[in-house]
């Protein structure tokens, strides 16, 4: 088992390490006099949609005469299966990749560029050299340092790439970009947080992860257990609906007009000169420019010879991590285990996040709800099959949709949230839930699982009050030594790695055993008023029992459950394991317990 982490520890998460920059930012922008620079006004976004699925595509014959084999599918429904581990996540993109034939649509809010992306962009490379259109829509937060060499596709024949709600600043200048992120705050937390990978507008992947290796069981120190669905059929226009409205939005600016090329060349050389000097020799390669330079995309994509330089600078890609992504194979879409069923997508709309105006600030007049139409809202009702026929529901976002479908309730809930910031209002639908009969579990990440530790001050201020309202609350286990039986980790090609940490990352909803709900939102107010967010709902009892399966083995297995007993927080260990029960936040130190308490008063919901 591996030491609880130290407040060093901790500080060096994501989370911490940005806000650490924001106050050195701001201390040195006031000490320079800087001052916020300003995004392009006139700016050239040609408007471009998804194309109808076209008969010569492969992958539309495949969805075709896979529906029209599975004899109850019936019309307007879709296939779906569920994409829980590395191969089949990465595996079902690989196959997207290589068969689409016509169009390829990517929209994330996180593209690391690391092995397991480097792969997958010389994959998407050689699809637009083969003639497919490709456009890549990127929230812009992370594009930074070595990840904004991701953004050298937009310079690749036949890509088009767009950054979603940029940040002004050079790109690799921490200071200057985040003080123009402290000058527009409220802006500049406001993300795109949307995940869509669609192939030909037939099939397509939607859920909870990012790109990058830390998704794939690839990065050597820490790994996130996350849920996708590979969907084949209809749906799928509904998510490319989605990612035009994104796409043709003034939010989106083409990378053409936030940088050039020649600059991502310099910031390249740049950061390759450092990494050399680091390592003491030019052996070292680093993770950068992952389609123009990591791996002969122009060359047919053969496998590259991994380096030997030892030891390796900070970020670059060791060898164990190229063969393991290279090993992944592509699944077979042929033969899938897919369920049919009725469907519908729920998604945000791209104006929740304001728009800049033409002097460069922001308007925070041109924000607005979620926007959730009428027609999904229908839609959404009578998938739940609701026992209040005169209710219609109404909500402002993906997240209010989904608190209103707790309303359908009877029986039983199953939640997991990463981080799980409920409010008022979504702790007393809980409540009521509960009153009604209604079993509700939740699964989120324990302090010591958490990536984001700040984001645990606005669940640990509910967390009793919802025990008490009966709600079952359990917590994942961090060591990933103690997660081997539950999740498989340790097993097949990616050897278990001692000592690597795992953070719960998956966004799912379980309703009565019948209603499934996969997304990239979480029950948090960040996700409910700030980033934009998308799900799926499936009426499915085959498809819900899968993932019900999985959810409740988890809970035995691998999470702390945490209990009132003698009027005082309990964490009873997951069964089976030589864990122990524990009397505060598991696996976390006692400098980061307190200054968790210390911050607390001072970070309201809205910014966990």
């Amino acid at each position: 088992m591996t030491s609880a982490p130290s407040l060093l520890t901790t500080l060096e998460t994501p989370v911490m390490r940005k806000l650490q920059r924001r106050l050195a930012v701001l201390c040195a922008a006031l000490l320079l006099g800087g001052c916020a620079s300003k995004l392009p006004t006139q700016v050239d976004r040609p408007v471009s949609l998804a194309q109808p699925p076209a008969a010569s595509s492969a992958l539309v014959q495949i969805s075709q005469q896979r529906q029209k084999a599975e004899s109850k599918a019936g019309s307007g429904v879709s296939g779906f299966e569920i994409l829980a581990g590395a191969q089949a996540a990465y595996g079902a993109r690989l196959a997207l990749v290589q068969g689409a034939k016509h169009t390829l649509d990517v929209q994330y809010y996180a593209i690391h560029a690391d092995a397991s992306t480097a792969r997958l962009l010389e994959g998407v490379v050689n699809a637009a050299r083969r003639g497919v259109r490709v456009r890549v829509l990127l929230d812009d937060f992370h594009g930074t340092g070595r990840n904004a060499q991701v953004m050298r596709l937009a310079f690749e024949p036949n890509i088009e790439m767009r950054m979603f709600n940029p940040l002004p600043g050079d790109r690799d200048s921490p200071i200057s970009r985040m003080w123009n992120a402290a000058t527009d705050f409220q802006r500049a937390q406001q993300r795109m947080h949307n995940k869509l990978f669609l192939a030909d507008n037939v099939m397509g992947i939607m859920g909870g992860r990012n790109l990058g290796d830390a998704y794939f069981d690839n990065d050597e120190s820490s790994n996130f257990l996350d849920t996708d669905v590979l969907i084949m059929g209809p749906a799928v226009q509904d998510l490319s609906g989605s990612f035009d409205s994104y796409w043709n939005n003034e939010r989106a600016y083409p990378v053409q007009s936030l940088i050039s090329k020649q600059a991502l060349e310099d910031m390249q050389k740049s950061y390759q000169a450092r990494a050399q000097q680091s390592n003491g020799d030019d052996t070292a390669e680093t993770s950068a420019a992952p389609a123009a330079q990591t791996a002969q995309a122009a060359s047919g994509g053969a496998r590259p010879s991994p380096p030997d330089g030892e030891p390796r600078p900070d970020g670059a890609i060791s060898p164990e991590q190229r063969e393991r992504a290279w090993d992944m194979q592509p699944v077979d879409l042929r033969t899938v285990p897919l369920v049919w069923a009725h469907s519908v997508v729920l998604a945000d709309a791209p104006s929740k996040i304001p728009a800049v105006d033409s002097d460069g600030q922001t308007n925070p007049l041109s924000a607005a709800p979620g926007m959730l139409d009428n027609k999904r809202l229908n839609q959404l009702r009578a998938l739940a099959e609701t026992r209040h026929p005169g209710h219609s529901p109404s909500a402002d976002s993906v997240v209010d949709g989904l608190v209103q479908l707790l309303a359908y309730a009877k029986k039983d809930l199953l939640i997991v949230s990463p981080y799980f910031v409920p409010g008022e209002s979504m702790r007393q639908a809980f409540k009521d839930a509960v009153q009604r009969g209604v079993r509700v579990r939740i699964l989120t990440n324990s302090l010591s699982s958490n990536d984001a530790p700040i984001a645990h001050i606005g669940y640990a201020r509910y967390r009793e009050e919802l025990l008490r309202d009966g709600v079952e609350l359990y917590e994942l286990v961090s060591d990933e030594s103690d997660l081997r039986a539950a999740f498989g980790l340790g097993s097949g090609q990616n050897s278990f790695r001692e000592g690597r940490r795992v953070m719960l990352h998956s966004k799912v909803l379980v309703l009565d055993g019948q209603l499934l709900v996969v997304g990239s939102m979480n029950l948090d107010q960040r996700s409910k008023l700030q980033n934009t967010e998308i799900a799926v709902l499936v009426r499915s009892r085959k498809l819900s029992g899968q993932a019900a399966g999985m959810i409740e083995k988890g809970l035995e297995s691998a999470a702390w459950h945490v209990v009132l007993k003698d009027g005082k927080l309990l964490w009873e260990a997951p069964q089976n394991t030589r864990l122990q029960d524990q009397r505060t936040e598991p696996d976390a130190s006692l400098p980061l317990r307190l200054m968790l308490k210390i911050i607390s008063p001072f970070t309201p919901d809205s910014l966990l």
